[in-house]
């Protein structure tokens, strides 16, 4: 300290620590001198107004109307205290963490309404003295890091529930959130320079974001994703773990016999849900009888008269009756294959063509006396 009381100020390592801003413990006196390092930035005030932001690293001897021997005349005389004062502010950057203090309501297309918690990490630095002396200083009286850290942490939450919204809105559920952080701390990151540049804060990193879901919900998540490895329907699943517990407790007593009890009437419903639509499903047409063209091999339905491919007349290719027993004879068989009787010998009806067989007093085919 000089003679007439003038002080040479800096920001000592030990106050600085994590702390980005540190305001002088006492007024500026008439030719304090202040010292500015390479990561600092001193704002000078005087009457609650910024007349200087001093950024270049120095030594800087300041005069304020605050002197030692003027200053009590003034105040004697017009009651009024003229104050100058300095504060300190870091430009490096910081990591922070946030939270939200209270659940926020998700309206969800599968779940319903469901109220998520938001965790996170975040790093900033200032990027606007003058924003954030105005905001944080002049308008709040904040002195301390804690107190803007406090502040910063609020607005992240409400950022990230403003992108929730806004993504909910596109379609996103909160089944798809676990997949899809890494894009949701992008969309937070490009937001957060228009939401921050009122406070002179840059956000420059979001990074470990959680969203916590309700136990019941992720319950009910973890549920569907099993059911969808699994290719089961909710039903099937729940027979299926009624199982397992049963198989994993043989020693349960009445307890193990409920659950084999419950796990046999699941498969048992199970099973008669599967024959209620089998039985549903319409029965297959029989096949239709067909008859082979002679002539090209065609199959054709046996009521045709002719063949649906080269035209030929079908009635040659059709069966006979054996005279011996009545049995049906396929076309061009000497023998009946079912007595064994010579049926070799025929004639041609005169009506229909027909092979007759000779000893034959009516057509087969077209029952004209021969």
């Amino acid at each position: 300290m000089s003679i007439i009381g003038a002080e040479t100020f800096k920001w000592e390592d030990a106050d600085k620590r994590n702390n980005i801003m540190f305001r002088m413990p006492r007024n500026i006196r008439f030719n304090d001198n202040i010292v500015v390092r390479e990561d600092e930035i001193a704002v000078f005030f005087r009457d609650g107004k910024v007349l200087a932001y001093i950024d270049r690293p120095d030594r800087y001897a300041l005069t304020s109307i605050n002197a030692p021997i003027v200053g009590p005349i003034v105040k004697l005389l017009s009651g009024v205290q003229q104050q100058a004062e300095v504060i300190y502010l870091q430009k490096r950057v910081f990591d922070g963490k946030f939270g939200s203090k209270q659940p926020y309501p998700f309206r969800d297309k599968e779940f319903g309404l469901v109220n998520l918690r938001v965790f996170g990490e975040f790093r900033y630095k200032i990027s606007s003295p003058a924003n954030f002396v105005n905001q944080f200083v002049g308008t709040l009286n904040f002195a301390t890091s804690a107190e803007v850290e406090e502040r910063i942490k609020e607005q992240v939450v409400i950022l990230v529930y403003d992108v929730l919204g806004d993504m909910k809105n596109q379609g996103l559920g909160v089944a798809d959130i676990a997949s899809n952080l890494t894009t949701i701390e992008q969309v937070i990151l490009s937001r957060s320079k228009d939401h921050f540049d009122l406070y002179g804060i840059l956000i420059d990193k979001i990074s470990g974001l959680y969203i916590s879901l309700p136990e019941e919900v992720q319950k009910a998540v973890d549920t569907r994703s099993s059911m969808q490895v699994l290719g089961a329907n909710y039903i099937q699943y729940q027979t299926g773990q009624a199982m397992r517990d049963a198989a994993q407790n043989p020693s349960g007593g009445a307890a193990g016999a409920g659950v084999g009890v419950g796990a046999g009437i699941g498969m048992g419903w199970t099973m008669l849900d599967s024959m209620r639509q089998a039985q549903q499903v319409p029965p297959a047409a029989p096949p239709q009888a067909t008859i082979q063209c002679p002539k090209c091999g065609t199959q054709n339905l046996a009521t045709n008269k002719f063949c649906a491919e080269c035209g030929s007349p079908l009635t040659a290719a059709r069966t006979s009756k054996c005279p011996n027993c009545g049995a049906n004879v396929p076309p061009g068989s000497k023998f009946c294959p079912a007595c064994g009787a010579n049926i070799s010998t025929s004639k041609k009806c005169g009506n229909c063509g027909a092979e007759v067989p000779v000893n034959s007093k009516f057509c087969p085919e077209c029952g004209k006396p021969l």
